[in-house]
């Protein structure tokens, strides 16, 4: 069995308080030796400042950092201009998504219609300067009219020249690994690396679940439902339920760990350390 890689996602923070944070956070989990950190791109490409100067500055110390790069509101042209930028800055990893559609948008914008259309691009470009991660969704994504239709898109962007996949969030194991069974039927064996959301805010939780389509098994959806506004309980059973979830995973194969950490890094060292995955640990430190 390959070693079990491991990876955090960012957000690009809004002020420099945040910045100043997710540097401490950073820090934090850079500790545990990730193969790599990714920060994620607002719809439309809202974000692509903040993404840039946070992958910039990240990128530049131990630990490679992977920017989310969509094509919805892409042109060639803006394209060439910022991964040019990026090679220049040593980024030599890229998650290559279709983006959300910018509130109010609607239909298609720019010169690249799907996640698909811009692995092509990337690998008729730059062949091998950068590693190209995707997306996968094991529920399905929120958009695909059916099942099969969203597995053939995914085989299809896989086979324009994909690395490696990064799924989104799920709840139920099942789900991943039937989602890896019938990509592996369809000729395709890129690492499909399973993304695990911590549980620290259930309303929070629940209002991403609706909007991307991840299910909150209704025992789960339950449970949370009852501690109202305890957040130590919240946490302590999403940390539990994360935890075997993701050993789950695991034990089942799945070849590496993405972390959606939420800018946080306790709840994501929490699972780790109960799955025996830390490789830092805190020394007590003797007070005399």
């Amino acid at each position: 069995m390959s070693e079990l890689t491991v990876s955090f996602e960012f957000f690009p923070p809004k002020t420099d308080k945040g910045m100043e944070n997710l540097r401490k956070v950073r820090s934090e989990l850079a500790e545990e030796v990730p193969n790599f950190f990714s920060v994620t791109y607002g719809a439309g490409g809202s974000t692509q400042d903040r993404t840039f100067k946070t992958v910039a500055e990240f990128n530049a110390m131990e630990t490679a950092t992977a920017p989310h790069l969509t094509c919805v509101g892409a042109t060639v042209e803006g394209l060439h201009e910022l991964l040019g930028k990026y090679k220049d800055i040593g980024v030599n990893r890229i998650v290559a998504l279709r983006g959300d559609l910018p509130s109010g948008t609607v239909g298609g914008t720019g010169e690249f219609r799907y996640a698909s259309d811009l692995v092509a691009f990337l690998k008729e470009h730059y062949g091998d300067v950068f590693k190209l991660e995707v997306a996968a969704y094991p529920e399905m994504h929120p958009q695909a009219p059916n099942f099969n239709a969203d597995i053939e898109n995914f085989v299809t962007k896989a086979k324009a020249g994909a690395d490696s996949a990064l799924t989104q969030y799920f709840f139920n194991p099942d789900a991943y690994f039937h989602f890896v069974e019938q990509v592996q039927k369809r000729g395709v064996d890129i690492p499909i690396i399973p993304g695990i959301m911590p549980i620290i805010n259930y309303s929070n939780l629940a209002r991403f679940s609706d909007a991307c389509g991840a299910e909150i098994p209704r025992w789960i959806r339950k449970q949370l439902e009852s501690y109202g506004d305890d957040v130590e309980s919240i946490q302590k059973f999403g940390e539990e339920v994360v935890t075997e979830l993701t050993g789950c995973l695991i034990d089942g194969g799945a070849p590496g760990i993405h972390f959606y950490t939420m800018n946080k890094s306790e709840p994501t060292l929490n699972i780790m350390e109960n799955l025996g995955l830390r490789i830092h640990q805190q020394e007590d430190v003797e007070i005399i």
